[in-house]
């Protein structure tokens, strides 16, 4: 606090660190149902193919992440992906971003923001079909450079996730 009462607020100082590769993976799940699912599978949803808008939309909210989060550093991003899956156990779309850079600074919130309009996306998309649609388990599950090193969600890395890694590492 400041002598007048209001709180003085700042960027994180990230000047004394070094420059790493860092990647960060989230992860979530919309839920679109059954109607949904199978136009979805058949590729004739009303308003074109959600996941491919998702990939895009994903991609660049990323890139945008630093003019939507007020203390967030801009970053110059070397890859952001977008992974789909779809889950028909419960009719629904499991979506994995990967953003991946060499800075000073993470890249987590890129990755969650990437996901979020990416679920989104197939939320816009899916809508007109399913309105009673429902997103779940938002968030990091791996990230990987900094002082740190690498921290795995507690709950463990789905096969994905093994093999999104992999596929970075070639």
């Amino acid at each position: 606090m400041t002598e007048t009462g209001t709180k003085k607020w700042s960027m994180a100082d990230i000047s004394g660190k070094e420059t790493t590769h860092r990647v960060a993976i989230a992860r979530g799940r919309i839920r679109i149902g059954r109607k949904a699912y199978t136009l979805l599978e058949a590729g004739e949803m009303p308003k074109g193919d959600p996941l491919a808008m998702a990939e895009i939309a994903g991609i660049q909210a990323a890139k945008q992440t630093p003019t939507l989060l007020p203390l967030c550093h801009p970053i110059a991003l070397n890859r952001v992906m977008i992974h789909s899956f779809l889950r028909p156990d419960d009719h629904s779309v499991e979506i994995f971003c990967v953003a991946e850079i060499a800075e000073k600074t993470g890249v987590e919130m890129e990755a969650l923001t990437g996901l979020s309009v990416a679920l989104l996306t197939i939320w816009d998309l899916t809508k007109p079909v399913n309105p009673a649609l429902e997103i779940t388990g938002q968030r990091l599950v791996y990230k990987s450079g900094g002082k740190s090193g690498v921290w795995i969600h507690p709950e463990g890395l789905p096969d994905e996730v093994v093999e999104i890694i992999a596929g970075l590492e070639r």
